[in-house]
């Protein structure tokens, strides 16, 4: 189900008798780009834009540029030349594949970007804005190109569409691919039964879909597909790398780790795993799947070059992540919600990491056949710690914030143990960025400067795992 806006200037329709992506030899026609991007060098290079419509009212936007520069390779772990490839970025207007689409194309990659744009439906159905204003995918691009020289493809439409998928690989013929297209939320999933079974329906079909598509298309392209250290679980042992050693009545073996998912979110990326893992084994398909824990932040080398590159900062209750909600609720003297007793212990990651991460994996391919695990965090916060680290960074700005505990929405344990490994990424070159003063200091003043944008109704948790369909009550601010 794709969810399409329409684009933000005008274009000429050029009517085919075939769908989708084929080349515009007669009726593709440049077209000049006004780009709001102050301070920026105007490119000289001109934009074809190539656009047919699908059935069932889908629509492809093609972006492409006459001609792309030349890079530096980048250098593997080995130390051996690295050229640059083709990247395909499904889910790149998102929060962390729109940072990542920009990083690899900084870092000399040929990007393009995949994406139904269902994520800003989301908004406008649940009545929700991201703290940071954020530009259309279109004029983002444009300013990108204006900046930096660099281009950057778009395909707009739906990934569980498997026609249009396959013509856009056969199109663009990526060799890897990063698979960010899913819905993200586990209280998103938890709201009703439709958006439960929206998000089994759209994660697991998408993913086996670009399976698929690997298979049939481009056979050696490698996947990097994003995880959650949520499908672990908090089990009372050590959390291996995807695969645990174990001995049974005198006999020894390796296995993948028991999974114990809390949402059907968490559940969608179990079987995601399961059907990746399965088609490496079946098919040869290389594959890394990043089970990646909390991400926080907002900025990246790249999206602070201008505003229309900003990234979206999410902090309601639906789609904020812990420290990102705890920083805007404290910029705006909302006392920071703990759930329940607050015990509750995960991994944490700097969404710079998210994109030196992926780019690690990217530039040191699976195998053939080969499915890899990757534990992607940098840290470990209950969220009592996240909380008191807000407050002291707070108090630092002269903010007085407090804490209150709320009823858990959700179905977990707040007090357990929790330690995870996480050193492949680490063995492969990860230079990990770590919570400190400094960022917690400009993560507030971040939410300080866009404060009358914050909603306040957003704040509190509406969505209960046991009462599926029916607000939580909670302590009101």
């Amino acid at each position: 189900m794709a969810q399409l806006l329409s684009p933000s200037y005008p274009l000429t329709i050029c009517s085919r008798n075939k769908p989708y992506l084929k080349p515009f030899k007669q009726c593709s026609t440049p077209f000049s780009i006004a780009v709001s991007c102050k301070n920026s060098k105007p490119s000289s290079r001109g934009f074809f834009l190539q656009e047919q419509k699908l059935r069932k009212g889908s629509l492809v936007v093609h972006a492409a540029a006459v001609s792309t520069s030349q890079e530096t390779p980048v250098q593997t772990s080995s130390g051996d030349p690295f050229k640059p490839q083709r990247v395909m970025v499904i889910g790149g207007d998102g929060y962390c594949g729109w940072a990542t689409a920009l990083h690899l194309s900084n870092k000399g990659y040929e990007v393009a970007i995949v994406d139904s744009l269902v994520r800003r439906h989301f908004d406008h159905q649940l009545g929700l804005e991201s703290l940071t204003p954020i530009s259309s995918i279109q004029n983002r691009l444009h300013c990108w190109r204006s900046l930096t020289g660099k281009n950057i493809e778009l395909y707009i439409g739906d990934i569980c569409d498997f026609e249009f998928l396959s013509e856009t690989f056969k199109t663009y013929e990526p060799d890897a691919v990063v698979h960010f297209g899913e819905q993200r939320s586990a209280p998103y999933s938890m709201i009703d039964r439709s958006r439960a079974v929206y998000t089994q329906q759209n994660n697991v079909i998408g993913t086996l879909n670009v399976l698929f598509a690997i298979k049939e298309f481009r056979e050696q392209c490698h996947l990097v597909k994003l995880g959650t250290m949520g499908e672990y679980g908090t089990p009372n042992i050590d959390i291996e790398e995807g695969y645990i050693t174990i001995t049974h009545n005198g006999r020894t073996d390796t296995l993948p780790y028991p999974k114990q998912a809390s949402s059907f979110y968490h559940l969608s990326k179990v079987h995601d795993s399961h059907n990746i893992a399965f088609t490496c084994k079946a098919w040869g398909i290389r594959a890394t799947d990043l089970n990646q824990g909390v991400v926080y932040g907002v900025r990246t080398d790249e999206t602070a070059l201008h505003e229309e590159l900003y990234n979206r900062f999410d902090y309601d209750g639906i789609f904020g992540t812990a420290l990102n909600r705890f920083c805007v609720q404290a910029a705006v003297g909302h006392p920071l919600t703990v759930y329940g007793k607050g015990g509750q212990t995960r991994g944490f990651l700097d969404i710079r990491d998210t994109v030196q991460c992926v780019e690690l994996a990217i530039a040191n391919p699976a195998n053939p056949g080969e499915f890899r695990v990757f534990n992607q965090f940098t840290e470990q916060f209950s969220v009592n710690q996240l909380a008191n680290l807000v407050t002291k960074a707070g108090e630092k700005l002269g903010l007085a914030v407090k804490t209150i505990n709320v009823p858990n929405p959700r179905v977990e344990a707040e007090e357990h143990y929790y330690n995870c490994r996480n050193t492949k990424l680490v063995d492969l070159g990860l230079r990990p960025h770590f919570l400190s003063d400094s960022l917690l200091d400009s993560l507030l003043n971040f939410a300080v400067q866009y404060e009358d944008r914050v909603d306040k109704k957003q704040i509190m948790p509406s969505v209960s795992w046991k009462k599926i369909g029916v607000k939580t009550k909670t302590v009101s601010a």
